[in-house]
């Protein structure tokens, strides 16, 4: 029928294959075929069943460069609307993953097959979405409402095991599946009918009543911190059980205009494609390393964390310690951490003897000869980081990648001491790197293409979202939130607390406000940091000075008693800031929520725009990348930059000049850059 749906016949059954690769999303140039192969098909005389099938994987989702504009029709919702009128039995052989508009259309048949290792969801909601072809209103009546909204909500696909559990399949088969498919639609068609559509299967709807509903959808709602969908999405669900089908489908459909044009969305959509967009390393052609084998240097929290990240990809890890009592220690802790997660149901005892199969301690550096990248997690001093390299340089084999974890750190310098620059490379991980998504990769100055895109790859390989970045002084991440943190302590001297400029964060979406942040990391880090580069913070430095570290000592900004993480006023820390502001003749005043996002979120993007100058990031949404995923700017806001397109560049810029003409802070002038794209429009990737 056309280049994307073609429809071959196995004695009564057709079977029409959608084949639009690489994920077969479900564009207009597959619906307008699709539409056609089954109006056709549906009254055909020699048609006993129809089965939906595609070529690779099944349809994994909509085409969403079409969201925001006007829908080409047939749209998924008449498609779905014709299969229900079909009745002839209709199946959907689902492989690979089935999700969003994709499972909405296997929703629209008559039975789901699925060989053992498919996945089906429907993840909307991670796009400021909700399931906009009926799938709010037809999962919950094979699934049950309750069921239902976790999935929706949390937009987490199941496996083929559990869905085959809850109702969502009828059967799960490994190998051929599209023969097997022919086969379940010819029994099922030689069984007769009638063939109930999904719409008005409503036995399971009773399973959840609305009180238990909207308690479930409460909690869920506290988790949303802030964004819209969750919200709507859990809405969508209930109109399931309270409306009419055809009420809730109405519902469903202003639900889901309403958030496309949202900003949140927009800004969750931005997100999917920058990470894709950042992902990418110039020259397709580039033959990456072989890597097998890795090495870790450091096998302390961060180092740990680094060794867990690599062989939950699948890596052999050496550990290497300077001590055999350091060594044991680590490896303990990474024991440990794998035993948390057998508690939690996460994973199984089996997997984390598998995991840690994996692993190899040593503190002899030859034991490194044949791994393939080494990554050094050493302590974060110049002096020692050289030595280390100088070390790797004297063992590693030819072509292995050589990879430094500094998080501020030059690393032209560090690639110096070796006789190999061209195969060094930063690998910035976040705490705890086990975790955390986000991977900074640093390309100095002489680092080869193919161990950039080696890198690259390999961090996809182990869960992460990769940014590369050039070499400065904190590099995107670490340099932007310096400049967010210029102003704080003048904050806290003319008249705010920790706890009100922490709440006005976590208000905008944070997870949590600065202060916080900085008693939960340790404030030795910034203060040892600050020692380095000659620069002080009068009340961080107080603090440090008297040993109050923050949760780990149970004092900082906050007080910790009893061993307690939740943190509570500290009246000393308070009487602290209000002494300092007297010997600097500060009169302190009431200051508002407007002034504290304005003087620690304006600099960021002021900073970001320096970045965007001197080429240390490639993109700004390469920096909305870096900050959504390795330090939690809310997810709904885009990040900076994008948001910086939502407040308003102007705006921006005027309250920079503010600023700068009333503290004289360089972080408040204006880059060249920022001046430019509001006379030309915002950069590329911000509010696009």
């Amino acid at each position: 029928m056309s280049n994307f749906v073609s429809v071959t016949r196995d004695g009564g059954v057709a079977v029409v294959t959608i084949d639009n690769p690489p994920v077969n999303a479900l564009s207009f140039h597959v619906r307008e075929p699709l539409m056609q192969a089954l109006v056709s098909l549906r009254n055909g005389p020699d048609v006993a069943a129809i089965v939906i099938a595609c070529a690779g994987t099944f349809v994994a989702g909509a085409d969403i460069t079409e969201f925001g504009k006007p829908v080409r029709q047939p749209d998924l919702r008449a498609i779905i609307a014709v299969l229900e009128t079909i009745a002839k039995p209709t199946v959907a052989a689902i492989h690979g993953t089935a999700l969003g508009g994709g499972l909405e259309l296997a929703l629209g048949c008559h039975f789901r097959i699925a060989d053992s290792q498919a996945k089906l969801g429907l993840p909307e909601v991670k796009l400021g979405l909700l399931p906009g072809g009926g799938g709010t209103v037809r999962l919950p009546r094979l699934v049950g409402p309750l069921k239902a909204l976790g999935m929706i909500v949390s937009g987490t696909p199941i496996g083929a095991a559990e869905a085959l559990a809850a109702g969502l399949i009828d059967a799960v088969f490994d190998g051929a599946l599209t023969a097997q498919a022919v086969r379940f639609a010819s029994e099922m068609a030689g069984k007769g009918g009638p063939f109930t559509p999904v719409r008005e299967r409503d036995g399971r709807l009773d399973q959840a009543e609305l009180p238990a509903f909207d308690r479930q959808a409460a909690e869920l709602a506290q988790k949303a911190r802030g964004l819209e969908a969750p919200i709507a999405c859990a809405q969508s669900v209930r109109n399931a059980i309270a409306l009419p089908f055809e009420e809730a489908l109405a519902a469903e459909r202003e639900l889901f205009v309403k958030l496309v044009a949202g900003d949140q969305s927009r800004a969750q959509r931005h997100l999917f494609f920058a990470e894709r967009e950042a992902a990418k390393v110039a020259g397709k052609d580039i033959v990456r390393r072989k890597i097998a084998r890795v090495g870790v240097i450091g096998a302390g929290t961060m180092g740990g964390g680094i060794a867990m990240a690599l062989a939950n990809g699948g890596f052999s890890v050496t550990v290497l310690e300077a001590t055999q009592e350091a060594l044991q220690r680590g490896l303990a802790m990474i024991d440990k951490n794998y035993a948390v997660s057998v508690s939690r149901g996460s994973l199984s005892e089996e997997v984390k003897q598998q995991r840690l199969a994996l692993f190899k301690g040593s503190i002899d550096y030859a034991d490194l000869v044949d791994c393939d990248l080494i990554v050094e997690a050493v302590f974060e001093e110049m002096a020692i980081k050289k030595d280390v390299f100088g070390r790797l340089d004297a063992v590693a084999k030819p072509g292995a990648i050589l990879a430094t974890n500094t998080s501020y750190l030059d690393v032209n310098e560090i690639a110096a001491s070796t006789s190999r620059p061209q195969g060094v490379v930063g690998m910035h991980f976040f705490s705890p790197a086990n975790i955390m998504k986000l991977l900074e990769i640093v390309r100095a100055e002489k680092t080869a293409p193919d161990v950039l895109a080696t890198i690259v790859e390999l961090a996809r390989r182990i869960g992460k979202v990769p940014v590369v970045v050039g070499v400065c002084h904190g590099f995107v991440g670490n340099r932007m939130l310096a400049a967010r943190g210029t102003d704080s302590e003048a904050l806290l001297l003319e008249g705010a607390t920790p706890q009100q400029i922490d709440r006005v964060f976590s208000d905008f979406g944070w997870p949590m406000g600065p202060f916080q942040m900085g008693d939960l990391a340790g404030l030795d880090i910034g203060w040892r940091n600050r020692k380095a580069r000659g620069e002080t913070a009068m009340i961080a430095d107080t603090l440090c000075e008297q040993g109050h570290f923050g949760q780990k000592t149970g004092r900082g900004f906050y007080l910790y008693e009893n061993g307690s993480r939740t943190p509570a006023p500290n009246p000393e820390v308070e009487a602290l800031i209000r002494d300092k502001a007297a010997e600097k003749g500060i009169a302190r005043r009431s200051i508002g929520a407007d002034e504290i996002i304005e003087r620690a979120h304006y600099p960021m993007i002021n900073e970001g725009a320096k970045i965007l100058e001197e080429g240390i990031a490639a993109r700004a949404s390469d920096i909305d990348v870096v900050w959504v995923n390795g330090y939690g700017f809310p997810v709904g806001k885009g990040g900076p930059m994008f948001w910086a397109g939502l407040e308003g560049l102007d705006k921006i810029i005027g309250r920079l000049d503010h600023w700068h003409e009333r503290t004289g802070k360089d972080v408040f002038k204006p880059a060249p850059l920022l001046r430019q794209m509001a006379e030309t429009g915002a950069w590329e990737g911000v509010a696009s």
